[in-house]
């Protein structure tokens, strides 16, 4: 008797970096990982003094998914609105998605935030609210897996063997299943004047990702690198 083949597991792999726009030195960071890296998709800052230095880098990447890093806490500084007003946050939230509009030029191909805010048991009907308006995937609450391992940095003190690349390795082996995950990351290069708990490790994550032996590795893991704008059309496929 000829034995039954058994189905191909097709994993899918979205390496999205945080925070572009936050500074020059990231948006510079989040490009070189796309450009000689595994990076696939960044989520854009729309009200920083970087925003635009960000959405002209991101002309010269037509193939990288842009999406919307709602900003409420900012970096280093006070909060931009207050959490617990829930309705002005969701003003400022549909304020921040007009100015991704605005400065693009079309809607965002996925929706997360900055510190995760939108997981906020009181604002979460607002961001799903959005997402659904338009489509949208919505960090950890869609098709898409969220992937949070790779950070280099708990309790305050520096993790490098984390962000490493044979960490990585190790996690897309052992935790990328079928369908589709989001790895977070926070590469870029440091400027002296950007002030954030997450400084030296995001040009770890940033040589990480520019590792040659990823692109090898994800192959011989069966893992394909795909950007947020292709999510609809691989979940229509049946991945998820």
């Amino acid at each position: 008797m000829r034995s039954r083949r058994r189905p191909v597991v097709v994993r899918y792999c979205i390496v999205n970096g945080d925070d572009f726009g936050a500074s020059r030195g990231i948006n510079r960071g989040i490009l070189a990982a796309h450009h000689g890296g595994v990076l696939t998709s960044a989520s854009l800052m729309v009200n920083t003094p970087y925003t635009e230095d960000a959405v002209l880098r991101s002309r010269e990447a037509p193939e990288l998914s842009l999406g919307l890093h709602v900003n409420f806490t900012n970096e280093g500084g006070p909060a931009l609105v207050d959490l617990g007003d829930v309705e002005a946050c969701r003003v400022e939230l549909g304020r921040q998605f007009d100015r991704f509009l605005e400065l693009v030029g079309t809607v965002p191909t996925h929706v997360d935030s900055h510190h995760n805010v939108h997981n906020r048991p009181e604002l979460l009907p607002c961001f799903l609210e959005l997402a659904r308006d338009h489509g949208l995937p919505l960090r950890g609450h869609s098709g898409v897996r969220y992937f949070s391992k790779f950070y280099g940095q708990w309790n305050g003190e520096t993790h490098p063997e984390q962000i490493s690349t044979d960490s990585l390795l190790a996690m897309l082996a052992a935790e990328f299943g079928e369908g589709i995950t989001e790895l977070s990351c926070h590469p870029g290069y440091v400027d002296a004047d950007f002030d954030s708990p997450y400084l030296a490790e995001r040009e770890l994550e940033l040589r990480t990702l520019c590792d040659s032996a990823l692109p090898v590795a994800l192959t011989q893991l069966g893992i394909q690198l795909i950007g947020f704008r292709d999510v609809p059309a691989t979940l229509a496929n049946g991945a998820g």
